[in-house]
């Protein structure tokens, strides 16, 4: 089964309104506040590309858009695709200067030009990268180095994801875990700042993340 039919579950599902993305950017102050987790500066959308000239030409359009409104910033924008054929698109912050807002911002723009251009049913999802430094007091979890915020445009929902290992070093594709317990007591902590997935089997891992 495809990404984009693990995430979406079922292809015609009229898409949430973008404030629920939106609500990303006050959520990190109380993650940063009160959960010692840290805006990384980066984040993806994530969708599955059209061979089409008039597909290509609206990503260049919205790349050049992103750019623009990211210059000021100093927001880089960049482009990928994974081993799957889904393309992923990145922006990071300025080095040192990391805005939650102005990449939720990015992102949505980046959004409405694929929706506004017919083609929201392939949007997957945003991703928005945080760290933690050290571990939470009174967690086994390792609690410590990348946690994810995933946006799942056709449910509307934030979920986190934390890939996890004991000693704390990158994951390759042979060493996939994720660490549930973190993940749960996130949940937990910003059940009241972000509308997060009820549905726990829809939380589901992305390995490899290019940011």
């Amino acid at each position: 089964m495809g990404l984009l039919n693990i995430l979406t579950g079922r292809r015609q599902v009229k898409g949430p309104a973008p404030d629920r993305l939106f609500a990303i950017s006050t959520a990190w102050v109380a993650l940063q506040t009160e959960h010692n987790i840290n805006p990384a500066g980066t984040a993806a959308i994530v969708f599955q590309a059209l061979a089409t000239g008039e597909f290509e030409a609206t990503l260049r359009e919205m790349e050049d858009v992103v750019k623009a409104t990211g210059s000021e910033s100093g927001t880089a924008v960049s482009t990928q695709d994974d081993s799957y054929g889904y393309r992923w698109m990145i922006l990071r912050n300025a080095e040192g200067k990391p805005s939650v807002e102005d990449l939720a911002v990015g992102i949505n723009a980046v959004s409405g030009s694929i929706e506004a251009a017919g083609h929201g049913d392939r949007l997957l999802c945003a991703v928005f990268a945080f760290t933690q430094a050290s571990a939470p007091s009174g967690s086994s979890a390792s609690g410590s180095g990348r946690i994810y915020f995933i946006y799942n445009y056709k449910r509307g929902y934030w979920y986190p994801f934390v890939p996890a290992r004991a000693d704390g070093r990158p994951q390759d594709s042979q060493e996939q875990e994720r660490s549930t317990e973190r993940e749960l007591q996130i949940k937990a902590q910003m059940a009241d700042e972000l509308p997060i997935e009820p549905e726990l089997e829809r939380w589901f891992p992305l390995w490899g993340i290019p940011i």
